[in-house]
């Protein structure tokens, strides 16, 4: 073991009904921790969320309202969880932002103790991001083998980007050499604003953020004219603004 424990660490993975910590909830939690003395212990559970998992989530991760229909919700197993973890410090990838938040949650629904005061939490995606920077440099360092000068200037940034993708579509044949394969590869967004203040859902604006996240945008505007007075008035983008104006014109036709 190449690592120096003072006490255990324990790395844990979860996966969910969705992102949100406040409403998802876990399915499915494993977790290895690795005493000082190098010994490991794994722990895996099944976990039945008490909702309905979404067909998108099951299609990243795999597991089926039928998967856990008959394992225990989390309330059953939070005790135990709880002592698995007893004096460890916790690790992960993307951790600090998804999973420890997640689990914190469940415990607190519970009312089972876990506290987070003096345990350390190492996210490995952070190790990832600042060893291997995302930057336009970086990128046209790895495939144009080359610095790149005046990085930050527009006229250089753009170049370089070019010379970036071109070098990609050499590097990655799957890609493809068009515009429509390389979308397709990567994913093209949807977007309903800029902002991403709302998102299409099944084809339908859905609000993304605020006490009506998840919710049809037409709905809240039938149901509640003045949010739209308060959100052309709010600190939004005028992309946003403009948004709302249209979904409000199409509940109210004859309204300005």
């Amino acid at each position: 073991m190449n690592i120096t424990l003072n006490r255990p660490l324990a790395f844990f993975d979860i996966e969910s009904t969705g992102v949100n910590p406040a409403t998802d909830r876990i399915v499915e939690l494993a977790i290895v921790r690795i005493s000082p003395e190098a010994e490991k212990v794994r722990y895996r559970r099944l976990v039945n969320p008490g909702m309905p998992i979404p067909k998108e989530s099951s299609d990243i991760h795999g597991i089926t309202d039928e998967m856990v229909r008959d394992a225990p919700v989390f309330q059953q197993i939070a005790q135990e969880v709880a002592d698995f973890l007893e004096n460890c410090d916790l690790g992960g990838y993307n951790s600090n932002r998804f999973d420890v938040p997640l689990l914190v949650e469940e415990f607190l629904r519970t009312g089972v103790p876990f506290s987070l005061t003096g345990r350390r939490l190492l996210d490995v995606q952070k190790i990832y991001h600042k060893m291997e920077p995302r930057t336009l440099s970086a990128a046209y360092q790895f495939y144009c083998h080359k610095n790149l000068e005046d990085a930050h200037t527009a006229t250089a940034d753009v170049e370089a980007t070019w010379e970036v993708l071109q070098a990609q579509i050499d590097k990655y044949p799957i890609i493809g050499d068009n515009l429509n394969s390389i979308l397709q590869f990567t994913g093209e967004d949807k977007i309903v604003d800029m902002a991403r203040r709302f998102v299409y859902k099944d084809e339908e604006i859905i609000f993304n953020f605020g006490k009506y996240k998840g919710k049809a945008a037409h709905l809240v505007f039938r149901e509640e004219p003045q949010y739209y007075d308060w959100m052309m008035r709010g600190d939004f983008p005028l992309h946003t603004k403009q948004v709302v104006s249209e979904i409000f014109k199409q509940v109210f036709p004859g309204k300005k």
